[in-house]
């Protein structure tokens, strides 16, 4: 789903996490698919950068970057009241951090919590009385394998995109009749920041080295690749598209084969 085409034209998309990774490639999938997009996340600076590079791509208009802490209520509230009516949502943001779990202390199992699965209660709820109103919506998060079965050392981070899964499926089945569909997808270990922050940390508290610790990462996966982050991108934007209206309530694993 590479070629520009118009698809979701008139179709206003946000994007959290937008400015890098899995964000800015399911931003661009979006843009060359017609819709407007707006990019959200922390960083002003990188949404800008990211903003500009998606500019040679757009065919839809405007394209827009709103610098909002999807953890923070008010500042989420504040920022969609910003960007309008929303037709598509993409919940990408989020963080991931390692620890045994007896050195897992609550802020950073708060913190866990409050990016990766409060930021998307806040940014779903954000959007979803325009889409009942309205008749019509696609909202996709981005969960992760992890959200499928369990990692060791990052219990706070599976336990939080287990969570997404579940809002997933029980949002899925309450606006099934609305004209909204939600869904999640879940990559595996994808070639991201997040990777390597992974790939850091296991280097920096082992005597491995980088290659080694791409192995250990990739030990489970049938494709003995990480996922690079358009492929989950066209996964994305396979599910805001019309010809996959009755696809909602679904965690689809691209990962590999690592999970089935």
């Amino acid at each position: 789903m590479n070629t520009t085409n118009s698809e979701l034209s008139g179709k206003h998309a946000v994007v959290t996490g937008g400015g890098s990774g899995i964000g800015a490639a399911t931003a661009a999938a979006l843009v060359r698919a017609g819709a407007r997009v707006t990019l959200m996340g922390r960083d002003a600076g990188r949404l800008a950068a990211q903003r500009d590079a998606l500019s040679a791509l757009n065919t839809a208009g405007e394209l827009a970057c709103i610098a909002v802490d999807v953890a923070q209520e008010n500042a989420v509230i504040a920022a969609f009241e910003q960007a309008g009516p929303v037709d598509i949502l993409i919940n990408n943001a989020g963080q991931a951090q390692a620890a045994p779990f007896t050195q897992t202390g609550t802020a950073l199992w708060q913190r866990m919590l409050d990016v990766n699965l409060t930021g998307v209660f806040l940014c779903t709820r954000a959007v979803l009385p325009g889409m009942l109103e309205r008749g019509y919506g696609r909202i996709v998060n981005v969960a992760s394998t992890a959200g499928q079965i369990g990692y060791a050392y990052v219990a706070a981070y599976c336990a939080a995109k287990h969570g997404v899964i579940g809002l997933t499926r029980s949002l899925a089945l309450e606006v099934a009749t609305k004209g909204i569909t939600v869904n999640a997808v879940c990559p595996g270990y994808t070639e991201t920041e997040l990777l390597r922050a992974s790939l850091d940390q296991i280097t920096s508290k082992t005597s491995r080295s980088e290659q080694e610790a791409r192995s250990i990462l990739l030990r489970h996966n049938p494709q003995q690749r990480f996922v690079a982050p358009e492929e989950v991108a066209n996964a994305a934007l396979w599910l805001c598209m019309p010809g996959s209206a009755a696809i909602t309530g679904q965690s689809i694993s691209v990962s590999g084969g690592e999970v089935t």
